[in-house]
């Protein structure tokens, strides 16, 4: 199950409020941001992890996607577009 970003009440922003570790029993308490890679839907991140596992090779991806060189460097152009709005968005 997919961790949930946004309220599904309001809209807004989800945080992280409390963390927790099962070995030790400690409990976090607190209001955190949300990593950027977690606001990136799933196909996304899927996209960032092929990206890295390939080396950073968007030929290699063009190959394993059955997708032209650029489209997929589009996809990356896009990503790093959102990934560019997200970080200057306050919350």
């Amino acid at each position: 199950m997919k961790l949930p970003i946004i309220c599904p009440s309001c809209e807004a922003e989800l945080k992280v409020q409390s963390l927790h570790c099962d070995s030790c029993q400690t409990n976090i308490n607190g209001s955190f941001e949300l990593p950027v890679f977690l606001k990136l839907d799933l196909k996304e991140q899927n996209f960032i992890m092929d990206f890295v596992q390939t080396s950073g090779s968007l030929k290699v991806m063009a190959q394993q996607l059955n997708m032209s060189y650029p489209t997929v460097r589009n996809m990356l152009d896009d990503l790093i577009n959102k990934i560019e709005k997200l970080k200057n968005t306050k919350s």
